[in-house]
């Protein structure tokens, strides 16, 4: 691949567009940026954490779902209907929603299509996911719409198979695809049904005298880091809560992610949604900003655990108007040694002029 230089280290064939993206390409205004910068925001934020941190007390859910303030708004077998308003807690510095938080309301749609006709309790592991974006930014609030379609025919594993559609203020953001596995729950692990929480009917509980558990210490301080980082640099606060500060390199980014409760599913593994956003994000980071995400296939090999991540995304086509990236997350199993967790791959368009 040649390289003509420019600061991402990719090479842009399309000499006519071959110039610094302008804020008429962008899909939010630059203002959004220091809306949520600001001391109140910032505030605001940490208490959003807080108050995740105590919904997350009440068993079969995790902290992300808590954080972000899901509301399940309809649970059966004919359809399932969650939603999840853009805020400066989820919002990218360009007022869009988070892509963890876009792929766990679509992860959570889904499963909860699989799991409306199976106990409540039900464990599932997320087997694929694939989403199609229509580019409409990812504003206002977010409505998931899934529907289940059956187990897949012949398999020795239960896997059900279910859809999504996700919608904002913008019109229709992505539809997608997903397959869950039934899976009993790790040894020594008692898992609760999922608490269909909707919005505004749940106040934030009382911590019996503020007093936080260690593993809630853990998330608070990941929290104070990712504000004071804003504070002093600006930006975003959920990217530097659950994002990935991408390196670029020849071809492609890398990065290293600390796992832990913040980022963690109700078993102790790093939540399915989560997992595809991180990749994504270390995808994008591959190209430059003219380009847009337009497509993501995922593939689940095995529980991402381990103290840290490691992303490495690497431009496997780069042509004029497309191009296509590979990312591929690793960690360490229980056992210490390295494993391949989590395999992505992502379409890019070249933005127009």
């Amino acid at each position: 691949m040649r390289n003509k230089g420019r600061q991402s280290g990719v090479t842009c064939y399309n000499r006519s567009m071959n110039k610094p993206l302008t804020l008429a390409a962008a899909a939010m205004p630059a203002t959004a940026s220091s809306v949520a910068t600001a001391p109140d925001a910032l505030a605001a934020i940490r208490a959003q954490v807080l108050r995740g941190i105590a919904l997350n007390r009440e068993p079969g859910y995790h902290f992300a779902g808590n954080f972000l303030d899901l509301s399940y708004d309809h649970v059966g077998t004919d359809y399932t209907a969650l939603s999840v308003d853009v805020a400066p807690h989820c919002a990218e510095a360009d007022g869009q929603l988070n892509w963890s938080g876009l792929a766990i309301l679509a992860d959570l749609v889904m499963a909860a299509a699989v799991r409306a006709g199976l106990e409540s309790h039900t464990r599932l592991a997320t087997v694929t996911m694939n989403l199609q974006l229509t580019g409409a930014p990812r504003i206002g609030r977010l409505a998931g719409r899934g529907a289940m379609h059956g187990f897949v025919q012949g398999a020795a594993g239960r896997q059900g198979v279910s859809t999504v559609n996700i919608s904002g203020d913008a019109g229709l953001v992505c539809t997608g695809t997903g397959t869950f596995m039934m899976l009993k729950p790790p040894k020594g692990v008692e898992l609760h049904p999922v608490p269909h929480r909707r919005r505004g009917e749940n106040p934030t509980p009382e911590i019996p005298g503020g007093k936080l558990r260690p593993d809630e210490k853990k998330v608070l301080a990941a929290a104070d880091a990712a504000l004071a980082g804003v504070r002093e640099h600006g930006g975003s606060f959920i990217q530097r809560f659950w994002g990935v500060q991408a390196r670029h390199v020849a071809g492609g980014a890398q990065s290293t992610v600390k796992n832990g409760a913040h980022i963690g599913n109700r078993v102790g593994h790093v939540q399915g949604g989560i997992l595809l956003g991180l990749a994504t994000e270390n995808a994008i980071a591959a190209l430059t900003p003219h380009w847009s995400l337009t497509a993501i296939s995922a593939w689940y090999i095995s529980p991402g655990e381990g103290r840290v991540l490691k992303l490495k995304s690497k431009v496997v086509h780069h042509g004029r108007l497309i191009a296509v990236v590979r990312t591929e997350v690793t960690c360490k199993g229980h056992d210490g040694r390295p494993r391949k967790a989590f395999e992505l791959m992502t379409t890019h368009a070249y933005r127009e002029a």
